[in-house]
């Protein structure tokens, strides 16, 4: 059957009333009855306490390396290098994740599921990729650039003189080797071009870890009974004398 449609048929002109969406509108109760019992069930999780913070911690409180940041990117090494040794026999040799991915401060007292979802509100999951000694200097001179406190576990040791051009750079201890395959813990974020960090490709490997970056935080929370980061010197810059 074929339908044919007049042009008198279309209407010229669509009308519509704005509806605020506020306080004011009531609640459908039957909806809301619906809805109730999974929305507590949801908080009750979310409000869990699994940890404890003495201190208030934050995105700011240090130049190149934060509290917040070295605490981020140890428990993405601690709880992945596990996982990867597993699969492949090799260990991560440093973790490199990004300033900007901090969406929350840590407050002190309990923290709680919900803490970790404040904290990472992304999707991200963690990747390791294998990058070479050219690579991985070119990885130290971004950061060296940034002039951000991108967070880095703390294998690494970058010190930058007070023009932030890189003074001294070791990763667990030895100078980068131009040879030497280094497996990076990132995320997948990072690894496709996010915060202008190119340097993760090309590379030799993409290893996938399907494991969430706040599912690393709710894990890391679970297994320490009172967190204490710290800044430390594994990214700092010399005063100038």
């Amino acid at each position: 059957m074929n339908l044919v449609y007049s042009c008198k048929d279309v209407p010229n002109r669509i009308e519509g009333n704005r509806l605020d969406i506020n306080e004011n509108i009531t609640a459908n109760k039957e909806i809301e009855d619906f809805i109730s019992p999974y929305r507590n069930n949801v908080n009750k999780n979310l409000d869990s306490i699994i940890s404890y913070a003495p201190e208030t911690y934050s995105k700011t409180d240090g130049e190149l390396n934060t509290a917040i940041g070295n605490f981020m990117a140890d428990a993405v090494f601690s709880e992945s290098n596990p996982i990867f040794y597993k699969r492949t026999g090799k260990n991560i040799d440093f973790v490199l994740l990004n300033h900007g991915g901090i969406r929350a401060i840590i407050s002190e007292g309990n923290i709680t599921t919900r803490t970790a979802y404040e904290v990472m509100p992304f999707e991200n999951s963690v990747v390791v990729v294998a990058l070479n000694g050219t690579q991985i200097n070119k990885l130290l001179d971004y950061l060296s650039k940034a002039k951000r406190a991108h967070p880095v576990s703390n294998q690494i040791e970058l010190t930058l003189d007070e023009n932030f051009n890189i003074k001294k750079a070791l990763i667990s201890g030895q100078p980068v080797s131009e040879t030497k395959t280094y497996y990076v813990a990132t995320n997948d974020y990072l690894y496709n071009g996010g915060d202008r960090m190119t340097f993760f490709q090309p590379n030799d490997s993409l290893y996938t870890l399907d494991y969430k970056i706040r599912n690393v935080l709710i894990d890391h929370f679970k297994k320490v009974d009172t967190i204490r980061p710290k800044i430390d010197n594994r990214f700092t810059k010399l005063k100038a004398e």
